[in-house]
């Protein structure tokens, strides 16, 4: 071995970087670029996996109890759904485990004991949801109904609690706790005290009312579509009131638990929220500004509310607000990409919001007045074109949040403890990782349309029912 490779074993792995040289380097880019994007395609299917199993158990609750076989047909179908984004799913989650390791080993090799027990957890919920998912497929004509219903209720719990601990493990990288380092060595480990980091209540909850709201929009404005193109029965009529009733509602307590996300922020990572708002100097009476870019002295060409930020953060224009100037040059993250991705995220959410508002609206002057259903009002039919819109909404407000809570912690990849450069794996070749993880999800990605496509045209539709069979649906 030579000198030069012995010290890369003996050295720490910030002097590891120091020694390589600048092709390696450059690699680090490519570990972003590959991670950020298996993150990005990973966390949709996730966000199915937390939200269609209560839409399929809703829609089996109502088949069964009304006894409409197009309500049936929908629950069926939309299980064998959730059972095909299931194995796509497992398939994407176990590159990403690779990755963990393979892309970030400073992270994983000395972390790995701190955060080890949610991953761990996450396994046993995913095997969990796995058996009650195969028993809930099989089963559906062996069973009794209230059993079989019964059956798919761990699969939710495990959804649920999968999201949960994952949200865990990365928001312990935003507030890191549960260990002590003594001599550049990682001692006194409580991975319970890891897990349950402060930031991990309003993170967790965040994620799991925005998975709902990505599944529910996203199976919503599938069927606005259909309905548009014509398909104007009680099976696509339940198949977009139905999740849609579901997102409108989660959307008014997401919008809460996302200010209660923000005032976290403002008071655990001051550096963050300066970027997301673009605070350049710390000062009080800060306005809030939507839009913008970053230049040399702060935000431009966008639009000021004055003292704003101050009053959304302390209820009053002289709360000061700490800007960026507090920290080196080198830990600053990427202002204008933070700022954007939070204001879109803002903007999408607010869309989703009055989405809601115009459906409570038309379900209470409904139950007011007795005048028909939602569509059949003499143009009310142009609310499908912007609920056609509220899944491409809610995917682009999800990735825009993650962007946010990621880029926003940038330089670090855990919080004050080690940057990005020191976790990642210092060998080359890593840019030939990202084609192949590419490749790999674009053939994922035509292979589960093409499926889903197939399973949507298995069994034909029950025809229209009469309109007096409409004006009795307890959805529309």
């Amino acid at each position: 071995m030579s000198t030069a490779a012995a010290r890369l074993f003996e050295a720490p792995l910030s002097d590891a970087f120091r020694l390589a040289d600048a092709s390696t380097r450059g690699d680090l880019s490519a570990a972003r670029a590959q991670m950020g994007f298996s993150l990005a395609w990973h966390i949709v299917l996730a966000c199915l996996g937390v939200g269609l199993p209560l839409l399929t158990l809703a829609a089996e609750w109502l088949g069964r109890r009304t006894g409409d076989p197009a309500v049936q047909l929908l629950a069926r179908r939309w299980a064998r759904a959730m059972g095909v984004l299931f194995a796509v799913g497992a398939v994407s989650g176990t590159i990403l485990s690779f990755e963990m390791g393979l892309l970030w080993p400073g992270l994983m090799g000395r972390f790995g004991q701190v955060i080890g027990l949610p991953f761990a957890l996450e396994g046993i919920a995913f095997f969990i949801e796995a058996i009650f998912l195969g028993i809930y497929l099989y089963a559906w004509d062996r069973l009794p109904p209230r059993q079989h219903m019964l059956t798919g209720l761990p699969i939710v719990v495990a959804g649920v609690a999968s999201a949960f601990f994952v949200v865990c493990a990365n928001a312990w990288m935003n507030q890191p706790r549960g260990f002590t380092v003594h001599g550049g060595r990682v001692t006194s480990v409580d991975p319970w005290a890891a897990m349950l980091n402060p930031a991990a209540p309003p993170q967790t909850v965040h994620m799991i009312l925005a998975a709902l709201m990505v599944a529910a929009f996203l199976t919503a404005s599938v069927y606005a579509v259909a309905l548009l193109r014509g398909r104007d029965g009680r099976y696509h009529r339940t198949g977009f009131f139905l999740p849609l009733s579901l997102g409108a509602l989660v959307t008014p307590f997401q919008l809460v638990v996302g200010d209660w996300a923000a005032r976290f922020v403002a008071d655990y990572q001051p550096v963050k929220l300066a970027a997301m708002e673009g605070v350049y100097r710390t000062a009080d009476h800060v306005p809030l500004t939507l839009g913008g870019i970053a230049g040399t002295g702060g935000l431009q060409y966008g639009l000021e509310i004055p003292s704003g930020l101050s009053l959304l953060i302390g209820y009053s224009p002289g709360t000061v607000v700490q800007g960026l100037e507090k920290v080196p040059r080198a830990q600053w993250p990427a202002v204008t990409a933070v700022h954007l991705a939070f204001d879109v995220m803002v903007l999408a959410g607010m869309f989703l919001l009055a989405m809601g508002v115009l459906l409570a609206v038309a379900w209470w002057w409904r139950r007011r007045t007795g005048a028909a259903g939602l569509l059949e009002v003499r143009g009310m039919r142009l609310y499908l074109w912007p609920a056609a819109l509220t899944g491409p909404a809610a995917v682009v407000a999800l990735e825009c949040g993650w962007v946010v809570t990621e880029l926003g912690r940038q330089p670090w990849v855990v919080q004050g403890v080690m940057t990005v450069r020191e976790a990642v794996n210092p060998a080359p070749g890593l840019m030939n990782g990202l084609w192949l993880v590419l490749v790999v999800y674009a053939a994922m990605t035509v292979a589960t349309v093409y499926v889903l496509r197939r399973l949507a045209r298995e069994r034909p539709v029950p025809a229209a029912p009469q309109e007096s069979d409409v004006q009795r649906s307890p959805v529309v």
